[in-house]
């Protein structure tokens, strides 16, 4: 890989290093959320830095240019941060139906209530 190749993969992956910092500085993504992409970005970042690395890899998976392994790598790490907000989206979704069914039984009991009251109102 030449320098300047090098410099086209590492300069996205800090951008998206930077990126997500700054998300969880400004309180736009949590901790817990971030950890997936900071360990994708610096995975990619030192990939894209250290030409060694990615030529190994690419060697040992018999592929023949260094930088696909990078490209590679990072949609491997992108469809496994998917796959998790995956999991996270469904819970979050389920959490929901039930909020909303408790939310719809509470309501019902209020409306009993109210009802309830101006009827022993309405008696006196």
């Amino acid at each position: 890989m030449s320098i300047l190749t090098n410099l086209l993969a590492a300069i996205p992956a800090l951008v998206l290093l930077v990126a997500v910092l700054e998300l969880v500085r400004r309180r736009r993504l949590r901790e817990k959320y971030a950890l997936l992409w900071i360990l994708t970005a610096v995975v990619l970042l030192v990939l894209s830095l250290w030409r060694g690395i990615a030529d190994s890899i690419a060697l040992a998976l018999g592929i023949a240019y260094g930088p696909a392994v990078i490209f590679a790598i990072a949609g491997f790490f992108f469809i496994v941060v998917l796959l998790h907000y995956s999991t996270v989206i469904s819970a979050l979704t389920d959490r929901t139906s039930v909020l909303a069914q408790q939310l719809a039984l509470v309501e019902q009991r209020l409306r009993k209530l109210e009802e309830e009251r101006k009827f022993d109102d309405s008696s006196r």
